[in-house]
């Protein structure tokens, strides 16, 4: 008998390689069930092992889950505990994968009956790539893993869903929601707006386009990279999370006419001092958490 049944829902990049690493971790200590939006991916995942089984039917996959994990984009997160809680059984834990917080807790603490806890956590890791096909079991290894602590669930299922994300490597942090969504705005919601901007930039260079192409090298595929990640899962992220990332957004605006200033009056030192700062203050995040976590 396994000691622990994990359901994903949304057995794709995420919740697809949290579960091979866990099948790669506790073997027959885990039974794991998913569902997927086709039964295409189902036949993959387990296939691929990440899961021992897959269904469409939400009594078959949730109702003997001592822990659900959501891994669908943060829209669909609600309708589907909606759908989901009649089959959930008491004492089982709710956590999530969704890049922001405090619009799905502030859905599911409307809903949840107090016999079935959530705990918000954020896996600050991913890939260009989606689906399972994608999915790695070492994905989050050294990767900052958050736990959010203020939803109202006992100690008990905060240490186990602590105990899960131990096994994968990756490194625990606490945050409250608020400070979590602001953070995740400006360290990977505003980079991902800003290389779908530079991408749409290229786009809208008309006749230089193709010339532009033939100059494109290792710089453009490295600041562009996760433009090309699911545009569901991003699209949800903007609607969920508009204040933060307006207010980021408009902050890099600002920033980014106080260059342009700086270059329509040709002066160089201040162009130089800003990409000094830069430099420097990058140099010295990396080495602050040089064996800590991999930056994304």
């Amino acid at each position: 008998m396994p000691s622990l049944r994990l359901a994903i829902i949304g057995v794709g990049l995420i919740g697809g390689s949290l579960g091979l690493c866990l099948k790669d971790k506790m073997g027959d200590d885990i039974y794991i069930t998913g569902m997927c939006r086709t039964q295409k991916s189902m036949d993959k995942a387990v296939e691929m092992g990440a899961v021992d089984f897959a269904s469409a039917n939400p009594e078959e996959v949730v109702k003997d889950a001592d822990v659900i994990f959501l891994s669908t984009p943060v829209l669909q997160m609600l309708p589907m505990v909606k759908s989901l809680l009649p089959f959930i059984k008491k004492g089982a834990i709710i956590t999530d994968a969704g890049s922001t917080k405090q619009y799905v807790w502030n859905g599911l603490k409307e809903i949840l009956p107090e016999d079935i806890y959530y705990i918000a956590g954020h896996p600050m890791t991913g890939r260009e790539k989606s689906g399972v096909e994608a999915a790695q079991k070492d994905l989050f290894k050294n990767k900052c893993y958050v736990i959010v602590e203020d939803t109202g669930a006992p100690a008990e299922a905060h240490e186990k869903i602590c105990n899960l994300v131990r096994l994968t490597g990756a490194n625990l942090t606490s945050l409250d929601i608020a400070k979590h969504d602001r953070c995740a705005s400006v360290i990977s919601h505003i980079p991902h707006v800003t290389a779908a901007a530079l991408v749409t930039l290229l786009n809208r260079s008309h006749d230089d386009r193709e010339a532009c192409l033939k100059l494109a090298g290792g710089g453009f595929k490295d600041t562009t990279r996760i433009a090309s990640s699911n545009a569901d899962m991003w699209a949800d992220i903007c609607m969920t999370n508009k204040e933060p990332i307006v207010n980021q957004l408009k902050l890099l605006q600002g920033i980014l006419g106080e260059v342009i200033q700086y270059v329509e009056n040709g002066d160089r030192q201040a162009v130089h001092d800003y990409f000094a700062e830069s430099k420097k203050r990058r140099d010295s995040i990396l080495e602050q958490t040089k064996g800590m976590y991999e930056l994304i």
